[in-house]
């Protein structure tokens, strides 16, 4: 009796160690035909996607040009936890988005500024080169430019009332050819020559009175008509005589000269309309008809953005909420600028919206005077990054001057202009100036930042490098 009880006892802990592996067995097939059964629903849901939206885009190529221009796709997650994973494509007219719509656009796509924004401006130049469309660019050249101006010397210099009454009196004998006063004849730029290429961003370095603004000015053609202008000045061989420069070019000033009742988005709004679309349109009526030809489905956020932001006339716009974003404005867009007299936004806000002021326009050859004065070198950074990358990839053409860059912000240019005292020291790509320098006897000392030790060179009183 004793062996057979004991023999039962050894079975029964075999049979609970056979059931509780039968058990599990059970168990973790189960697991992995839900794993299987999880996967093919997700992919079916995928197919399901790719297929509505197929049909959404069959229907909107058969609209005529006109509406086939204004209509798209918006994404969109569905709200219930039952189809959280399912994607809703809904057909939108671009000209009448909500700013909800918007605003899930840009909190979608534009998550961080420098990432997620050249991530976005690849997927935008894949679509132009697939069907073989290129962008219109801009060269900017001048040759033996020379600006000088006649300048009161003492004290008929000042700005008195006398002084005032006697400038009137002989601007008027002027026209006679009588000149009562003597002038001193000063130069602000002599004999500059260079080129601003497109698809590479230019640094303008020089000390304060180098004559950085009045160079900026010139090219822009928006200089005073009291300064004397000899040389020439040519945007793609054509001199500023032959079009209108100013739907060309862009001047973005030092000075920020605001509304001060109106909010950011209201002054972005404003300038966006104001500029219209300019070649948008154009751009998107070819990129539509060889998409067509070729039977081509563009991806739905660049079809959207591309045509919400080629439509003119709409009060407010997808590319305002797209500049609010990189320049990092989109926190303060509701709130009103500010003047002396009422509390607005920051001194380095303001900054920002004299820059996006000019971004949001269709102009693709900015000057841009000192745009991160009051700004911290991380905020100068992130703009002047967004700025690159419109450069590389949309062909633009930018000559932008800044005081003194920190070393990360002044790796981001390709080519160097150095200024001093109204004459170029030097012009050409960025990686040569050091090398320049050590053959003209100018060593940069380690742990020193390039753009520092140029200015300190620029000073320099003793030694001529021009």
């Amino acid at each position: 009796m004793d062996g057979i009880d004991r023999a039962r006892g050894f079975e029964r802990p075999r049979r609970s160690f056979s059931r509780s592996v039968s058990r599990s067995m059970n168990k973790k097939s189960w697991s992995i035909e839900d794993v299987f059964s999880g996967a093919s629903h997700s992919l079916r849901n995928s197919h399901v996607d790719e297929d509505e939206e197929a049909l959404k885009w069959a229907a909107i190529e058969k609209l005529p040009t006109y509406d086939r221009l204004r209509a798209s796709i918006i994404n969109s997650f569905m709200d219930n936890e039952v189809h959280a994973d399912k994607m809703k494509h809904k057909k939108v007219d671009v000209r009448k988005l909500d700013l909800d719509d918007r605003q899930k656009f840009i909190n979608r796509f534009f998550k961080v500024a420098e990432e997620d924004n050249e991530k976005f401006l690849k997927k935008f130049r894949n679509r132009i080169d697939r069907v073989g469309i290129q962008l219109p660019t801009v060269e900017v050249r001048f040759n033996h430019l020379t600006i000088e101006a006649d300048c009161y010397v003492g004290t008929r210099a000042l700005p008195t009332l006398p002084n005032v009454v006697c400038n009137i009196a002989e601007s008027a004998l002027g026209l006679l050819g009588i000149r009562l006063a003597k002038r001193r004849k000063l130069t602000i730029v002599k004999d500059a020559s260079g080129i601003i290429k497109p698809s590479r961003m230019t640094l303008l370095l020089g000390p304060p009175s180098s004559g950085k603004t009045t160079l900026l000015l010139a090219l822009a053609g928006k200089l005073d008509s009291s300064l004397k202008v000899t040389g020439k000045i040519t945007y793609n061989g054509h001199r500023l005589n032959e079009f209108e420069p100013k739907k060309t070019s862009a001047y973005i000033s030092q000075n920020d000269v605001h509304v001060g009742e109106m909010t950011v988005k209201e002054i972005l709004d404003f300038s966006a309309r104001c500029q219209g679309v300019g070649t948008r349109y154009e751009l998107l009526t070819e990129l539509a008809k060889r998409e067509k030809d070729a039977g081509i489905f563009p991806e739905v956020e660049v079809d959207l953005f591309m045509k919400a932001t080629a439509m003119e006339g709409v009060e407010s716009s997808l590319i305002t909420d797209y500049t609010l974003r990189i320049l990092g404005l989109d926190i303060c867009k509701d709130t009103i600028v500010g003047d002396e007299m009422r509390r607005g936004i920051s001194g380095g806000q303001k900054k920002r919206v004299t820059t996006g002021e000019m971004i949001v326009g269709p102009t693709k050859t900015l000057f841009m005077d000192e745009i991160s004065t009051g700004l911290d070198s991380s905020t100068a950074y992130q703009i002047v990054k967004c700025l690159q990358q419109i450069v590389h990839l949309t062909e633009a053409t930018i000559l932008m001057s800044l005081l003194q860059p920190a070393p990360e912000t002044f790796d981001l240019f390709d080519d160097i202009i150095l200024l001093s005292e109204g004459q170029i020291v030097y012009q050409g790509p960025r990686e040569y100036i050091l090398q320049f320098f050590e053959t003209c006897g100018f060593q940069c000392p380690e742990r020193k930042g390039t753009a520092d030790f140029l200015q300190e060179v620029n000073l320099s009183t003793n030694t001529s490098i021009s």
